[in-house]
């Protein structure tokens, strides 16, 4: 699998996820077909930023229902923000609960 068939399927993945949902980065990953690939995610999910994706990469965060920042507070911020408006709830720890928002994918997205 090239890096660039990798990336196309973790966009368009990300893509498909509804306003007020979230995914995690390994989730995606999965459903890229590489589950080990959680990192590779939160890379291409800031790449996106940069590269102008039309990519709504604010609904990926991590496993624990958080945002992950690495040390970019301003791009959390605008996360959660963007998360809110949608109405993703966090609570007083800084997790969503992922019971309630995680994104449920119909069993096609497994074949992509």
């Amino acid at each position: 699998m090239s890096d660039e068939s990798f990336a196309e399927r973790v966009y368009w993945l990300t893509r498909q996820i509804p306003a007020g949902t979230v995914a995690t980065y390994g989730q995606i990953a999965t459903y890229a077909g590489s589950p080990r690939a959680a990192r590779a995610v939160g890379n291409l999910m800031k790449a996106s930023l940069k590269n102008e994706e039309e990519v709504p990469w604010h609904r990926v965060i991590n496993s624990q229902g958080r945002i992950s920042s690495k040390g970019d507070v301003e791009r959390a911020e605008l996360q959660r923000r963007l998360l809110v408006a949608e109405g993703v709830a966090f609570g007083e720890d800084d997790r969503c609960d992922l019971e309630t928002v995680e994104w449920e994918p119909e069993e096609i997205f497994w074949d992509v």
